[in-house]
This record gives C-alpha cells, sequence and structure tokens, in this order.
C-alpha cells in the first residue's frame, strides 16, 4: 500500500478516537434532567401524601422529614392537600430555588392556603431536594410547630317550653337528669367529634348536652398559629371566624313539671310521671322521685291491666261495643293458664265495659283468645305506641310487645304480663292515643325528625276506650282515687318477680282534656290505691 494511504487512514482513526473520548466525558459529566423536574415531582408527591416518593428526591436523609409532614396533617386536621408549583429559579454553583402555594383543606373550617419554597442542589449528576423544616412552611425552624387555637363562644342555653333555661343547677333533678352535664373531652370523645375539638373542651357528656352539643357549643374561632417548644403560641398566621350555638328549646311544660314533681314527691316507693299533650305528642313533664336511673323514660315494667287498654282497643276493633254483655267468674283457663282476678273478685254477667272498669282479667283473657290472634293483638298494640322506634333528644327503649306463641301467652299479654315492658313515656302515648284519636310519637324537641309516624285508630274505637276509661274513674277501679271530673283512665297491678307471692308495680294511666299521662310506682301495690291518688295531685297542679 502505498505510504501516503497508511497516513491519511491513521489520521482518521485517531480523530475517530478523540471524538469518542470526548463524547464519554461529556456523558459522566452532564446533570440529568432539570431542578424543575425534581420540584414538581417532589410537589405532586407531597399534594397525594406520599412521603416514601418525596424522601427518594431528598439530597440525604433528613432528620424530623417524616414527623413535620405528620405533624402537618394531625395539628391542623388536614383533609386534603394540593400544592401549586411556582418559579424554579437558579441560584448558582448547582442549586435552585423552587417557590409554591400549598393549600390544605382543614377539617370543619374551610381551606387555607399559604405560599413557600425549598432549595434544590445537584447530588450525584441529580437534581436533588435540599429540605428542612422551612419547605413545609416558612415558620418551621425544627423548634417551632404549626397548631391551632380555639376560642369558644358562650355556650347556647336549653330552654323549657315558656322559654326558662333548664341547664342550669336550680332546676329540679329530674330535669337535670334529662338535661345532662357538662365536662372536658376526654382524647375519644374528641375524636368522635372531630376537630376542631380537642381533649380538655368543654362537652356535654349525657343526655341533652350531649346530643346537642355542636348546636350549643356552635364553632370556635380558630387561629392557626406558630407555636415554640413549650406549645405557647408566638405568631397567628391566620384567624378564621366562628360563630355561636343556638339554643334547644324543649317541650316541657313549667306548669306541668312543677305538677308532676309534687304528684310523686310524697310516695315513700320509686315512682315516675310522664306527661304528653296528646294533640301534639309533645312531652309535658318527666320526672322521678329517686334519682339514678331514669325509670320515666327507660324504665321497662309489666304494664299489668294498663295494658287492657290496648286488648279493648283490639277487641272494639274486632266488633265487640261497650254495652255488650260478657262474664266475669272468679276464674277462668286459657290455653292450660289458670286465671284469676285481683282479690279473687267476681262479677258474673255484667257490660264490656263495667268489666273494663272492674278490670276483670277472667273477661279479657278468654276474649282475646276468642276474637283476636297473636298477630292482631300485636298490630293494635303497635299502632298505639307499642315495638315503635323513639326518638326524643335522649336514648329511650321502645315499649316491646312480642307476638304470642301460645293461647296461655296470648292470655298473659291481655292484661298486660308475659312479656310485655313499657316506660312511663310509652303508656303515656298510649294514653294519649286514647284521648286525640291518633298515636303520635313522643317529641321532646321538635326539630328532631321522627322515625316513626303517626297511627289513627280504627273506626270508633278511641270513642268506645273513652267512654270505658271515663268509667274506671266514676264507678271502677279508680274511684276513691280523687280525681278531677272529667279524668279519664286504667289502673293497673303488675306483678312481677319469681316464688309463690309476688309484689306488684302500681299503675295509672290517662288523660284529662289534652293532657295525657301515666304513673307508676315500684312495688308499690294497687294501681288503684297508690298510683292513682298519684295523678289526681298531678291533675290538680295542671288545672
Amino acid at each position: 500500500m502505498p505510504r501516503g494511504r497508511i497516513i491519511a487512514i491513521t489520521s482518521v482513526a485517531t480523530v475517530l478516537a478523540v471524538g469518542a473520548a470526548a463524547g464519554g466525558a461529556y456523558y459522566v459529566l452532564h446533570t440529568r434532567g432539570s431542578a424543575r423536574e425534581t420540584a414538581g415531582h417532589f410537589a405532586e408527591a407531597w399534594a397525594r401524601g406520599d412521603r416514601a416518593a418525596m424522601r427518594a428526591d431528598l439530597a440525604a436523609p433528613a432528620a424530623g422529614f417524616d414527623a413535620a409532614y405528620a405533624e402537618l396533617a394531625k395539628n391542623l386536621s388536614v383533609q386534603k392537600t394540593s400544592v401549586k408549583l411556582g418559579e424554579v429559579t437558579d441560584a448558582g454553583n448547582e442549586r435552585a430555588k423552587a417557590s409554591y402555594t400549598a393549600t390544605l383543606s382543614l377539617a370543619d373550617l374551610g381551606a387555607w392556603t399559604y405560599t413557600g419554597s425549598f432549595d434544590l442542589v445537584v447530588k450525584d449528576r441529580h437534581w436533588k431536594v435540599a429540605w428542612t423544616p422551612q419547605a413545609v412552611h416558612p415558620a418551621l425552624d425544627g423548634s417551632t410547630h404549626l397548631a391551632l387555637k380555639s376560642t369558644w363562644p358562650q355556650r347556647a342555653a336549653i330552654e323549657d317550653a315558656g322559654g326558662s333555661r333548664v341547664d342550669q343547677g336550680d332546676v329540679g333533678g329530674s330535669v337535670q337528669q334529662l338535661v345532662g352535664y357538662l365536662d372536658k373531652a376526654s382524647a375519644k370523645d374528641a375524636a368522635r367529634l372531630g376537630a376542631p375539638y380537642k381533649t380538655g373542651d368543654v362537652i356535654g357528656k349525657a343526655g341533652l348536652q350531649q346530643t346537642f352539643q355542636k348546636q350549643l357549643a356552635g364553632v370556635p374561632t380558630t387561629e392557626i398559629v406558630v407555636t415554640d417548644g413549650a406549645k405557647k403560641a408566638v405568631r397567628t398566621l391566620k384567624s378564621i371566624e366562628g360563630f355561636p350555638g343556638t339554643p334547644v328549646r324543649i317541650s316541657l311544660d313549667p306548669r306541668a313539671q312543677k305538677a308532676a314533681v309534687e304528684g310523686v314527691r310524697k310516695l315513700d316507693k320509686p315512682a315516675s310521671l310522664v306527661a304528653i299533650r296528646p294533640s301534639t305528642g309533645e312531652i309535658l313533664a318527666v320526672v322521678n322521685n329517686r334519682g339514678g336511673f331514669n325509670r320515666a323514660l327507660e324504665g321497662g315494667y309489666p304494664p299489668g291491666s294498663t295494658f287492657k287498654v290496648i286488648t279493648a282497643a283490639g277487641l272494639l276493633a274486632e266488633g265487640l261495643t261497650p254495652e255488650q254483655k260478657v262474664t266475669c267468674p272468679k276464674s277462668a283457663n286459657v290455653g292450660g293458664l289458670p286465671i284469676r282476678n285481683s282479690d279473687h273478685e267476681a262479677f258474673g254477667s255484667l257490660t264490656f265495659l263495667d268489666s273494663f272498669a272492674h278490670s276483670c282479667n277472667t273477661t279479657f283473657a278468654p276474649l282475646a283468645a276468642q276474637h283476636l290472634s297473636a298477630a292482631k293483638l300485636y298490630d293494635i298494640a303497635t299502632k298505639m305506641g307499642f315495638n315503635q322506634p323513639l326518638n326524643i333528644g335522649v336514648p329511650v327503649p321502645r315499649g316491646s310487645m312480642p307476638k304470642a306463641t301460645s293461647d296461655a301467652e296470648l292470655a298473659a299479654e291481655s292484661f298486660g304480663q308475659a312479656r310485655i315492658t313499657a316506660s312511663p313515656l310509652v303508656m303515656a302515648s298510649v294514653a294519649a292515643a286514647v284521648a286525640d284519636g291518633t298515636w303520635r310519637p313522643p317529641t321532646l324537641v321538635t326539630s328532631i325528625k321522627q322515625k316513626a309516624q303517626p297511627q289513627q285508630l280504627p273506626g270508633t274505637v278511641a270513642q268506645g276506650l273513652r267512654t270505658m276509661m271515663a268509667a274506671v274513674v266514676t264507678k271502677g277501679t279508680a274511684k276513691r282515687a280523687g280525681l278531677p271530673k272529667g279524668t279519664a283512665g286504667k289502673t293497673g297491678t303488675a306483678q312481677f318477680g319469681t316464688g309463690p307471692k309476688l309484689d306488684t308495680h302500681a299503675w295509672f294511666i290517662g288523660f284529662r282534656g289534652d293532657v295525657a299521662f301515666a304513673v307508676v310506682v315500684e312495688a308499690g301495690g294497687a294501681g288503684g290505691e297508690v298510683a292513682a291518688p298519684a295523678a289526681a295531685r298531678f291533675l290538680r297542679g295542671v288545672g
């Protein structure tokens, strides 16, 4: 090969080798990506709460990194975070600064928007975040924190029907029990109520105070503050105005409540009285003559012969009339269940009205077995307030009347025994249904939406019951109770316990005008002798 050609080829090879060396140096020294790409990736990861992705963008492990973002979310009750990346400027010497606008959605407080920035640096040929606490918020330096400071407005009042406060210490014990009390929130309470509640805030702990906590408390004025290591606020970043609570008006009538107190005050056994306005279902009075358990609303007693109001309603709906002739023997047997009357009484042949007035078990049990099925008695009981969900603002059980599973159980149910249980509230609503012709769910706070619907009694049932209940007072078991003229009612003497000789709760339910009521005296004996006179004292006080 000619010499000149050899030289030329060598020269080309040298040029190629030099070019390859230069390209390798460029590849080795060039920074991959850009500061803006890293800043954008970091901001997006922050917004979605992906701290693992955020850590992957850090130039070096940062003490307090996870805690800073977790504390931000926890202390401010952040529900959602939005981060909008702003300018990313070159700071020289392979450093940059990224600005951002963060919008935090705070539970029950709305959105808080602020601006901040974080630094970036080149490390190992990649742009990374040089993180400090200021990246979370400009006011953070590792020793400071962000927190919420709440100032609660004055708590609104709970008022009776006349507009007087009933949430202070000068009301009776029964009303205090209904209203509830205030105490400091536990950590569990604060978690249940959510933001802006914190451990130590004053909240309702029982009764209406607890049920209507948020309405009564209102919303505090809340400041987003910077605190020092001693948790002392050193700077306010934003103030969010709150608003006061609104009063809760309940239907308790001061006069009826006072009269109910006098009705049961002198009784030497635990006693309760509930009064209802039949035309509306509003609760006018709730009284217990003993503290502790709220028997008036939560007691579960066998209603005894007061339940005959319901059995009679079923029989009237089946075609019986108050004037119809029936029998009241000394004893009867239905489905193998031996039945007798109080004091072993017997009245022979008499009207259905008179058998009701004298409370003849031996009339009602056979009639129920003959004319009513378990389903029919269950249905009329439900129409008159049993098995209905009650929603008055404080927890109350429904009256329980299960379907009978035998003739013997149906017979026992006909005069309020077997597995039937009811509170004075439930039985007062039964009396109210007779007075008005429609059962209405009892209400204490009219703003509460009721779960149960009003139930109209069938046909002329209410009219027949009013006549029969009036006879109880004029010539029946409540004749000597001193009840005011115009009162209609039903006595009850409900056995409970076990053994050869059973104690009895004393009951009386009834109505006069637009006031219906129920009285129970635990282990009080006969309803006509104990509960009915208490109702008489109440009615005289109401006027």
